[in-house]
């Protein structure tokens, strides 16, 4: 058992909205080859799109799991009331529906995006019916400051107590082994990049080097994998540091815009290496936590 300092972390309440989809003026978003598509996006419920899916394949740009939520006191994204919700909001954290036909359902957080700064959420396929845009959700937000006693090199965040002693993470000598899906290499990580916290948000990975995505197995990435970045070090902002690791969970759907992709919410991170990714095609949410049946 991996000893931490759970007990002494704050559990405090925060509430959001389910979103709108939203657009632009124009629909229109330039692919990487040039093309101007109209594409489904980011916000509201999706319905056929959940952790455990593709990542990758269908007809849209930056579409979010399950149901995209955000504190809208003021329309602002990044208003104090926003991010108090995105910052506070961890991986693995219970939602609730506290208003509306769904009230009283449960859910789970599963990510968080940046940039249109929304808290991802996952519900049963029930519970999605039943949902509408604007109906308020309560997140017992838990996991703020969390650390990993025996591993001070390791920093921690985003991530609930119990998705992590969920995780089949062993030590290993000074470092931890931590289950992931795939590694992937800094040099495809795109929009994102320049941060200066990863407390919220995301950071995307590239998918437009064919020979790349093939050499690291990326074209069966998941919405929900745990994934690793090698030679990534994401304790204050995301940079490329050689050695490092930081290993995060997979929280949007694919783009055709430069420099996007399936985006990364960071979870435990490491400047010194002392993390050792081990493959596992089951480090997913949607198994770990038992979300779904059907995968």
């Amino acid at each position: 058992m991996l000893r931490t300092n759970k007990e002494k972390l704050v559990k405090l309440s925060v509430v959001g909205e389910v979103t709108s989809p939203i657009y632009g003026r124009s629909p229109y978003r330039i692919s990487a080859d040039g093309q101007p598509v109209v594409l489904p996006g980011v916000g509201g419920i999706t319905y056929n799109i959940r952790v455990g899916d593709p990542a990758c394949g269908w007809e849209a740009d930056h579409v979010e799991p399950g149901v995209s939520v955000q504190n809208r006191e003021k329309e602002d994204v990044y208003s104090p009331a926003n991010r108090a919700f995105n910052i506070l909001s961890c991986v693995g954290n219970e939602a609730t529906v506290v208003s509306g036909d769904a009230k009283g359902a449960k859910g789970v957080v599963t990510g968080k995006h940046g940039g249109i700064e929304h808290v991802l959420v996952d519900f049963p396929p029930e519970t999605l019916e039943k949902l509408l845009i604007g109906d308020k959700i309560l997140i017992k937000t838990y996991g703020l400051g969390l650390k990993l006693l025996d591993f001070p090199e390791i920093k921690v965040m985003n991530i609930d107590p119990g998705f992590l002693e969920a995780l089949d993470i062993k030590p290993a000598g000074d470092k931890l082994e931590i289950p992931v899906t795939h590694q992937i290499p800094a040099k495809i990580m795109g929009s994102g990049l320049g941060a200066t916290q990863t407390y919220s948000g995301d950071y995307d990975i590239q998918l437009f080097d064919k020979p790349t995505v093939e050499a690291y197995g990326l074209e069966d990435l998941r919405l929900g994998d745990l994934v690793a970045i090698m030679d990534a070090d994401s304790t204050y902002g995301r940079l490329y540091r050689k050695g490092a690791v930081t290993v995060g969970i997979v929280v949007h759907c694919n783009s055709v815009i430069s420099g996007h992709g399936p985006g990364v919410t960071t979870l435990f991170t490491s400047s010194k290496g002392k993390i050792a990714p081990r493959i596992d095609p089951g480090a997913n949410i949607a198994k770990i936590l038992k979300l779904r049946t059907d995968i």
